[in-house]
């Protein structure tokens, strides 16, 4: 179990199961100093998978009574936290009530707020490397591997009416457990009519192979399961053969990234985009950031952020 120690300076959480590795943990102290945040520190709370509902209970409560203890990101374990601790918060956004799920804790007004960043993060995470009217133009189909909270995001993101007919033929959800697959289900059912939604239990790779092999060309194929990163491995084989001018997204920027080595072996053959997590990892964290210190990052600063991460 986490000891958790009263902040003695303003401090932002990062919960998540391997936190140390993370490049924020060198990022953050420069982003601060560039939002007029100098005296603020960051800190970790690594959680096991799935960890017991007691655990995720104990870390809301010392953030929500501890005072210096602005907020925090959560990343892994935005279901499992909601889940236990949905009782415990005096706000929760639209996003975070029909996720289910909280990527940003934060406090303003004297309540402590829950709130699901992912809809928006990963929204403009995708527009920054998928084509304008890509669905639209081509007619390809979506495979999210992995039924957790950043696929039930994107797919909300992908059913906003805003993109009109620009939406892909179909998606594909694949999960190797089903109680998750039931679950997303329940949480689509608001973008169920935009486009054709697909359950599949997948437990073993070979079979996100078979259902990657018949894409139509110009899909987009993204790796949601966290394997690479918080566990080794990887949804996929080596085997496994992606369709001709398709978007190949791993959401994670660290670890050994075993997807990303098998789309980038196909990449010039079937003429795929490959791309990674880091634009992700940007919108991600100055998202809760903006919420949890109430600063608007967008625009030239945002910009100025990225290239100070890069730089660190």
């Amino acid at each position: 179990m986490f000891h958790f120690e009263k902040a003695t300076r303003p401090t932002l959480y990062f919960i998540g199961v391997t936190t140390g590795k993370s490049s924020i943990m060198k990022v953050f102290p420069k982003w601060a100093e560039a939002l007029g945040l100098e005296n603020t520190a960051i800190k970790g709370i690594d959680l096991a998978l799935h960890a017991p509902a007691e655990d995720y209970r104990a870390a809301v409560e010392f953030l929500k009574r501890d005072e210096l203890s602005m907020g925090a990101l959560v990343t892994t374990h935005k279901i499992d936290l909601y889940n236990a601790c949905k009782d415990m918060f005096d706000y929760i956004d639209p996003y975070a009530g029909a996720l289910s799920e909280v990527s940003s804790l934060s406090k303003k007004d004297g309540r402590f707020c829950a709130h699901a960043k992912d809809p928006i993060s990963s929204g403009l995470a995708l527009e920054a490397f998928v084509p304008e009217n890509f669905w639209k133009n081509h007619g390809g189909e979506i495979v999210l591997l992995g039924a957790g909270g950043s696929s039930l995001a994107m797919t909300l993101y992908f059913g906003q009416e805003r993109h009109g007919g620009n939406v892909p033929k179909k998606v594909t959800i694949c999960n190797r457990s089903t109680p998750r697959l039931q679950s997303a289900a329940k949480h689509l059912e608001s973008v169920a009519g935009r486009f054709p939604i697909e359950y599949i239990h997948n437990p073993a790779p070979d079979g996100n192979d078979a259902v990657i092999a018949k894409l139509p060309p110009y899909s987009l194929i993204v790796n949601a399961t966290g394997l690479g990163k918080d566990a080794p491995g990887s949804p996929t084989t080596d085997a496994v053969l992606y369709p001709e001018h398709s978007l190949v997204w791993e959401i994670n920027y660290r670890g050994d990234l075993i997807f990303m080595e098998q789309a980038n072996a196909q990449k010039e053959a079937r003429g795929l985009h490959v791309e990674d997590g880091w634009i992700y990892f940007i919108h991600g964290w100055t998202q809760v950031i903006s919420e949890v210190f109430h600063i608007p990052i967008e625009g030239e600063l945002l910009g100025r952020l990225s290239d100070i991460a890069r730089s660190v």
